[in-house]
């Protein structure tokens, strides 16, 4: 008796297929049966959108882009040339630059660059309020939940002013050692003033964000106003110490060419009518001293004279591309958006707890 080969027990059977099918029938109709359920979903996710878009106040963003024109090696001619002259080859071979344009995000989060902010003089549209930017950050707004996030501190303050005198005096900053409160205000500006350096173009970004957008115009200005000279107070420092250095050095000379000058007049006019050799060797030695005194106060004096055009060759040009202006419209997520978010997202939530998540549980409950 032979086997067939062929021959499959009807119980088991090989799966015609590996895809999963969806019956998307069977899903509306139960997502039809819990409609009631998403209606009463949404209305919550409405309530709960509408009292969060309008809890969170509005803030307005300034841009404003640069572009440095750092120049490192302008000096190719005319000063460079004279430089070479009188200080040597070291003057023409102009090192890279320790301070520059990409540093400019380092720069703007630095804190001692924060601080200087703090006494910006700042007013808002309205112009209920014209005070300084660190009293401003005191009358920004804040969501509910933020009051609710710091209600133990400002508890924690208030027990804390009990025990200890109060202060009139107004203490100047230190960027050693910063309050608690001002930490705070350093750490909220740090985060709404940026900047960004594109690299291939050297064009630098500076955004601001507030709430009040006269006062982010206002303290965008004064960020790049501030920025610049911070770059250009480090560009012309060495310049301005090697001027320094030859004003010194150039009244020392020209006052030892002046005493040369003064010994060989008064000796020529005390001996001019004798004739011995030693008057006359002494009176060409004293004229050599003035000679080269001469020498020595006129080359430092030319040296000076470039060292005090470096000074203004060495300052970078900043051309402002997009100036500071009011904005007028709020940036940021839009209130609209946000209530439609949250009601999607609590629909969306509360449909899949309906049609997942209760037979999920029910599974390992089992």
């Amino acid at each position: 008796m032979t086997e067939n080969k062929n021959y499959q027990n009807p119980e088991v059977q090989e799966p015609d297929s590996d895809e999963i099918t969806i019956d998307w029938m069977d899903i509306l109709r139960r997502i039809y049966a819990i409609r009631k359920t998403l209606y009463k979903a949404a209305g919550a996710g409405v309530v709960l959108g509408i009292i969060i878009a309008l809890s969170i106040p509005k803030q307005y963003t300034v841009t404003v882009t640069l572009s440095p024109e750092m120049g490192g090696d302008k000096a190719s001619g005319g000063l460079a040339s004279l430089a070479s002259s009188f200080l040597g080859t070291a003057a023409t071979n102009s090192s890279p630059d320790a301070l520059n344009a990409t540093l400019a995000p380092d720069i703007v989060a630095s804190t001692p660059f924060i601080l200087e902010l703090f006494n910006t003089r700042v007013q808002t549209l309205d112009g209920n309020l014209d005070t300084t930017l660190v009293a401003y950050l005191d009358e920004q707004k804040q969501p509910w939940w933020g009051y609710i996030k710091s209600a133990p501190g400002l508890a924690i303050g208030a027990i804390r002013s009990l025990f200890t005198e109060e202060n009139d005096t107004i203490s100047e900053l230190n960027p050693f050692q910063l309050t608690e409160k001002e930490a705070t205000k350093v750490e909220g500006l740090r985060k709404a003033i940026t900047a960004d350096v594109d690299k291939k173009t050297a064009m630098t970004t500076i955004t601001v964000t507030l709430q009040d957008p006269k006062v982010t115009a206002i303290v965008a200005d004064s960020v790049v106003a501030k920025l610049q000279q911070y770059i250009i107070d480090y560009r012309i420092k060495k310049a301005k110490e090697d001027c320094a250095y030859l004003e010194e050095l150039y009244h020392e000379r020209q006052q030892e060419y002046y005493d040369a000058q003064s010994k060989y007049a008064h000796y020529f006019d005390s001996n001019r009518n004798i004739a011995f050799q030693s008057v006359r060797a002494e009176q060409e030695r004293l004229q050599n001293d003035m000679n080269l005194a001469y020498q020595v106060y006129s080359q430092v004096a030319q040296q000076l004279q470039v060292a005090r055009a470096k000074i203004q060759e060495e300052k970078p040009v900043f051309a402002v591309v997009e100036p500071a202006s009011i904005p007028l419209q709020p940036s940021g997520t839009s209130r609209k958006t946000i209530l439609i978010g949250i009601t999607f997202l609590i629909v969306c939530g509360t449909g899949a707890w309906k049609l997942i998540g209760i037979s999920f549980k029910r599974q390992i409950k089992i």
